[in-house]
């Protein structure tokens, strides 16, 4: 029911965002193999790991400690109670949060599926077909084995706390009995088949769901057999979560979509949202490690957004600052010139033809700003940005971020132009200039709070 998608799965997100799987493959109840074509993406959960997994495990042995339970509970009724602000609905309590959590135990996939197409008999461009109320193309598909009772009352409470009473009625499609819940902003559906819960917001989507869950569509097109699925194969298969976005297809739900005053689809069109193909990964377990594997995957052609990535290189040259009892050290390498050039495309097109000189005008301010022009003050830095941490209680105050620069002269030069009311003092030490710039005010500010700088010949 939408109650039940709104409620219950928000308490399994957030239990999902810190259960991660072990390393054996468990059967999802609904594969890509079994995936209608048109999957725009899908999220695959496959159970909570034995208790030997998870006490073997680093990551989950801290989050099943006793002294965690806090930490736990903070951020559940902290991510919790702000959805609930929001929706106005009654909160659900620690108790309840902990017995709908034994869901978990079981696997689930969720996804959607895009609106079909037809054939515009004019020109043959395939457009999207009209929808009134819009299309609604989530689907939730959840192995009910041993949870019958909880589901049941889950959605007993969920039904009891909505703010309108639901309209309910029974339907038949595909020769399964179906239970309606009609809203304002349209239906879903849902049904139990075996040992299958299985929610949709489309009637057609509900078929075919249905239909691939028997087996009545052995032999029809799937997702599996899409070019990209299958470039994407190195990701996926393994783990028992495991997630695939097709990226381009996001431009379908944007053919109306403003954002303020812009349409979305020529921002979309802009960036060449074409030219990635998809986001996937997957979360494993090998003994104590926990692996995290992801991928974007396109055609890596300039004028797309991998221009906002660097090549890279062998070695970050804040590594070699990096002790050996450090706690964490993350680094990333970008392309400083490729997201400005890909931001300004993406600006010209928010505006009419006779309104693009307004993204020269911010150009020609920032000039200004910076007392160069801004392709010359990117230059001045490599690209890299790492962070390190050297506090076992992760202090903050402790974390040490890198920013890479290629001339240090040219590059205080400009930060004293950007800076100039915030600098609080500078001094050198051998080639080494450490700047002291204050979060909170002019120099006068006495006792505010500073960042240090160090800059490195």
């Amino acid at each position: 029911m939408k109650i039940l998608s709104r409620r219950i799965l928000l308490p399994i997100a957030i239990v999902l965002c810190v259960c991660v799987p072990n390393a054996a493959r468990a059967q999802a109840p609904l594969e890509p193999a079994q995936m209608s074509p048109r999957t725009l993406f899908y999220l695959v959960w496959r159970g909570v790991p034995s208790p030997d997994v998870r006490k073997a495990n680093s990551l989950l042995a801290l989050w099943d400690d006793a002294d965690f339970a806090p930490v736990r509970s903070a951020m559940a009724a902290g991510m919790l109670g702000s959805s609930e602000e929001k929706s106005g609905q009654p909160k659900i309590t620690p108790e309840q949060f902990q017995e709908f959590a034994g869901l978990l135990e079981n696997s689930f996939t969720v996804g959607y599926v895009s609106a079909p197409v037809r054939r515009n008999l004019s020109n043959g461009a395939a457009v999207a077909d009209a929808k009134t109320p819009a299309w609604n193309g989530m689907f939730f598909v959840y192995d009910r084995t041993g949870k019958e009772m909880l589901l049941t009352k889950a959605i007993l409470l969920m039904r009891a706390s909505a703010k309108e009473p639901p309209r309910l009625s029974q339907v038949t499609i595909g020769g399964v009995p179906v239970l309606k819940d009609e809203g304002k902003s349209g239906a879903t559906y849902w049904a139990e088949r075996g040992k299958y819960a299985v929610i949709a917001g489309e009637r057609t989507v509900m078929e075919d769901l249905l239909g691939r869950l028997d087996g009545k569509a052995a032999g029809a097109a799937s997702l599996g057999q899409s070019a990209a699925y299958q470039e994407a194969q190195a990701s996926l298969g393994s783990g028992l979560i495991e997630f695939f976005l097709r990226i381009p297809d996001l431009k379908n739900l944007a053919e109306d979509s403003k954002a303020g005053m812009f349409q979305v689809r020529p921002l979309l069109d802009a960036a060449r949202l074409d030219a990635v193909h998809s986001l996937s990964g997957h979360v494993t377990f090998e003994g104590a490690k926990t692996h995290v594997q992801a991928a974007i995957l396109g055609d890596a052609v300039p004028g797309t957004l991998f221009d906002i990535w660097s090549a890279g290189q062998p070695s970050p040259a804040s590594l070699a600052f990096v002790p050996a009892d450090a706690i964490s050290y993350t680094s990333a390498q970008l392309n400083l010139q490729g997201i400005y050039d890909t931001v300004k495309r993406v600006a010209r097109a928010a505006f009419p033809q006779t309104q693009q000189g307004n993204v020269d005008l911010v150009d020609t301010m920032a000039q200004q700003k910076l007392g160069m022009p801004v392709p010359d003050a990117l230059g001045l830095l490599t690209g890299e940005f790492a962070s390190m941490q050297t506090s076992p209680s992760m202090d903050s105050a402790k974390q040490v971020y890198f920013f890479g620069i290629r001339k240090k002269l040219e590059t205080l030069k400009l930060m004293r132009t950007v800076f100039s009311e915030q600098i609080t003092s500078e001094r050198n030490e051998g080639d080494v200039t450490f700047l002291k710039i204050s979060l909170g005010g002019k120099q006068s500010g006495a006792g505010t709070a500073a960042w240090n700088f160090s800059m490195l010949r």
